[in-house]
């Protein structure tokens, strides 16, 4: 199975050896997803699930570190300083109102229409009943929470 590139020469901290066959996994799923054949999908369907092991990734990381308080603060550094995890997706889930946000595309105002934030950003409950909504960006069916 293929490591998790590591850019620094440094070795890993204290506490590697417990997280790494999950990140290694998520690699190789990331790694069938770049090569996984886009024929039959839109340009940006093939982006989507690249964007949702992304999101798993920081997301496992975050969780460790923050909510289930299993790896050090040394480990968690190294992991954003080698690009394991997303550190700017990691701080807007610190924010109150992003804990579930599913990409930074999805709150730049720039990539819309109308100069707001994405569709999967408004609630559930501000939308019709039974109408299913996916991002544009990333296929995401409702990060608002």
């Amino acid at each position: 199975m293929p490591k998790v590139r590591r850019t620094g020469r440094k070795p890993p901290p204290e506490g590697w050896e417990l997280i790494e066959p999950t990140l290694d996994e998520l690699e190789q799923r990331m790694r069938e997803a770049e090569s996984d054949p886009h024929e039959g999908k839109r340009k940006v369907e093939a982006l989507w699930p690249i964007f949702r092991i992304h999101h798993q990734r920081s997301r496992y990381i975050f969780d460790l570190y923050y909510r289930r308080k299993a790896i050090s603060r040394e480990l968690y550094e190294y992991c954003l300083a080698e690009s394991i995890a997303d550190k700017n997706l990691i701080a807007k889930w610190k924010k109150q109102g992003y804990e579930n946000l599913c990409c930074l595309r999805c709150i730049q105002t720039r990539d819309t229409n109308f100069g707001a934030s994405c569709i999967c950003r408004v609630p559930k409950t501000k939308l019709e009943e039974g109408k299913i909504v996916e991002c544009v960006h990333c296929g995401c069916r409702g990060c608002s929470g």
